[in-house]
């Protein structure tokens, strides 16, 4: 059966169908919005995928080149290569509030494929994408506890926006993307220029219900063409051994998950379960895997009374306490900048590297390619949780931290015209035991302050959390690894002290009002600016000389006639003055010129050989030039590369010359004035105006 439906969302009209195409999927649909299009299915297979204790989906979000208009600019010419960055992205934002919603213990591999079929460059394809994955399990036979529809947030002028076009995000001060079903908000990402807590909470809320009538369209359509769900029914917990566990566990496990060390309490708790399986081995043979699922069940309720009920955190730790924090700059030599940053158990050490226009990334799309000057990377190595694991490329949560922490940062970058570097910065987790990605933005801010970038003010991140039961909330500053995992909320915050510049939560529970996230951001701003104040004494601003190892460049600007004149034929004048001089040198139509060279005596060189050959004629100065050409009627000599006048004659010398060739020859050497630049660029030369005249005077 064809279904189709259309809603109005800012102002624009949402096309949902479904019915007509990919009908051998679990469930798919096509939605669109301007001429952006987007089909999206969903699968689950019948099998269960055996030794797992995970949901085993998988989302994959496409961008067609076709979509654009492009065709692939890969050898194979192909879309189906490695994701690009916006696509994992998507893929990610698309996963994290889909994934909590499935039954506990489905483990049929389930996936989501959303493909862009078509942009019209001003409408964005992820949001439509989102509420595509959500209503393809809601129609589907998969058992799915949705729906869920996400909108972008901007705000544009004071006004706050749903889903902002391309060009309005570009005069947004806020870009948020939320996420929610009908229990509450589930997601919220994004950032802002230095935007209050009050106006950060505002725009949520205003983006919760702007997705109001996508939640009522995919009831509507389950209700009219929705499959029956499968059966899914897992297996029932067993009573009388949970309390068995519970009797003999909670002793020893209260001994042990209160010791601060993550690695000894790790230690520990692995003891103690291992000695409760033993003792129940024998009377429940063959259920070990129910056994280990009743343990970590005990030890979460465990941390969570402790925490509600006692007061009391798993480190010792009052509510709003940061742990310790170190902060060293300029750790590393030969590095641009370096700075080593250690809250508690986790530790980053970030490096930034300067570099040229030429080092920048480009960055390919279905809406348009760009260059980007920062560049910010994240690394998380098996040694940094104390495992030993195959060393691979960055995943999926390598490119989403770093993609979050240089959100963070790039409110605070200089402008392009301020600082011409092309900026790296890159973040090794060393240590991990809660939020490396806040760890990563307050080593990076100190890391580009050792390098000499001229950032506009420090920034700082801290990791929230949230424990909460029917009648208590409790919210968590600067949360671990374990608090993280048993937690209901798991909320990064990013900003300078005037405000926010980037946010991410993720909420596993119904119901958080206005105020327990006014609270919460109120108290990650606390957590913020005590971090701060640590970081500013081990810097307080960026260095005002940029590292003695870092390429040194100079800008200059010439006239854009004279571009062709400096590239020469073939490139054969600027290829000349780069390899003579050593530096590198990149010119744009507009007639900005940038030389790069390690060394400063190398960038000096090429901005005097470039100065020489742009140069342009003053009128009375004397020139020492070249012959490149005899006529009848006078010489034309090359007074400095690429330019020459004519010397008529007449003006050849004091006496009457009859034959040009009586007094000048081809490649001659000749002293001569200016007497005019006409306004058309032409030069007159004169010999007679320069005989007596000192060679001392030569321009």
């Amino acid at each position: 059966m064809i279904k189709s439906s259309s809603i109005e969302i800012g102002g624009q009209t949402l096309n949902v169908e479904t019915g007509r195409i990919a009908k051998q999927t679990s469930g798919s649909v096509i939605v669109s919005m301007g001429e952006t299009v987007v089909l999206v299915t969903a699968v689950s297979t019948d099998e269960v995928r055996e030794g797992i204790d995970f949901l085993p989906l998988t989302v994959e979000y496409q961008e067609m080149s076709y979509a654009g208009g492009q065709i692939p600019g890969n050898f194979f010419r192909r879309d189906m290569g490695r994701p690009g960055e916006i696509e994992t992205l998507t893929s990610r934002l698309i996963d994290r509030p889909l994934r909590p919603l499935f039954p506990e213990k489905y483990r049929y591999e389930t996936q989501v494929i959303a493909s862009v079929l078509s942009t019209d460059k001003e409408n964005e394809a992820d949001m439509l994408a989102m509420l595509g994955a959500s209503m393809a399990f809601e129609i589907s036979d998969i058992p799915f506890n949705g729906p869920i529809a996400g909108v972008r947030v901007g705000r544009v002028e004071g006004k706050l926006v749903t889903n902002p076009t391309i060009s309005q995000q570009a005069e947004s001060d806020i870009n948020l993307i939320v996420a929610g079903g009908r229990s509450g908000i589930v997601m919220v990402e994004g950032g802002g220029l230095f935007v209050p807590e009050s106006d950060m909470i505002e725009a949520i809320f205003y983006g919760y219900e702007a997705i109001q009538p996508m939640l009522h369209m995919q009831e509507e359509f389950k209700r009219e063409v929705g499959k029956p769900k499968r059966v899914f029914q897992p297996d029932s917990a067993d009573e009388e051994l949970y309390k068995k566990i519970a009797d003999t566990g909670t002793t020893l496990l209260k001994e042990v998950i209160t010791i601060p060390d993550k690695l000894e309490r790790q230690q520990k708790v692995k003891e103690a379960k291992h000695s409760i399986l033993e003792s129940l081995s024998e009377s429940y043979e063959g259920r070990k895997s129910e056994i280990v699922e009743a343990l970590d069940a005990l030890e979460k309720k465990m941390v969570r009374q402790m925490i509600l009920e006692e007061g009391k955190r798993i480190d010792g730790r009052s509510f709003e306490e940061v742990r310790p924090i170190e902060c060293i700059v300029g750790v590393l030599p030969r590095v641009h900048g370096s700075a080593l940053f250690t809250r508690g158990e986790t530790q980053a050490m970030v490096l930034t590297t300067l570099g040229t226009e030429r080092d920048e990334q480009r960055m390919e799309s279905i809406y348009g390619n760009h260059f980007r000057s920062f560049i910010f990377h994240y690394n998380f190595p098996p040694y940094s949780v104390g495992e030993a694991k195959r060393l691979g490329g960055p995943g999926r949560r390598e490119i989403g931290h770093g993609a979050l922490a240089r959100r963070a940062l790039m409110p605070v970058m200089p402008d392009k015209e301020d600082f011409q570097y092309c900026i790296r910065v890159v973040s090794e987790i060393l240590e991990s035991n809660g939020s490396s990605s806040m760890a990563s933005v307050c080593g990076g801010c100190l890391s580009l302050m050792d390098a000499g970038v001229p950032i506009k003010e420090p920034v700082a991140g801290v990791a929230m959390g949230l424990v909460s039961d029917e009648s208590k909330v409790v919210v968590l500053t600067d949360i671990i690894g374990d608090e993280d995992h048993y937690g209901d909320m798991d909320f990064k915050v990013a900003g300078t002290r005037d405000g926010i510049t980037a946010l991410q939560m993720d909420i596993k529970v119904g119901g958080i009002t206005s105020d327990i996230m006014q609270e919460a951001l109120e108290q990650a701003k606390e957590g913020r600016l005590f971090i701060l104040d640590q970081m500013i004494k081990a810097i307080a601003k960026p260095r005002s000389q940029i590292s003695e190892y870092a390429p040194v460049i100079t800008t200059i600007k010439i006239k854009p006639e004279k571009v062709r004149v400096l590239i020469g034929p073939g490139g054969k004048t600027i290829r000349e003055i780069s390899n003579g001089t050593g530096a590198r040198i990149d010119v744009d139509d507009e007639g900005t010129v940038t030389i790069s060279s390690p060394e400063r005596e190398s960038t000096d060189a090429a901005v005097k050989k470039i100065g020489e050959i742009i140069q342009e004629a003053e009128v009375d100065k004397l020139y020492m030039g070249k012959v490149v050409k005899i006529m009848d009627f006078g010489a034309f000599v090359e007074i400095f590369p690429g330019t020459d006048g004519l010397v008529h004659i007449s003006q050849l010398d004091k006496e009457r010359v009859n034959k040009v060739t009586d007094v000048l020859n081809e490649g001659d050497e000749v002293l001569v004035k200016v007497l005019e630049v006409d306004e058309r660029g032409k030069i007159r030369l004169s010999r007679k105006a320069a005989l007596g005249e000192s060679i001392d005077n030569v321009s």
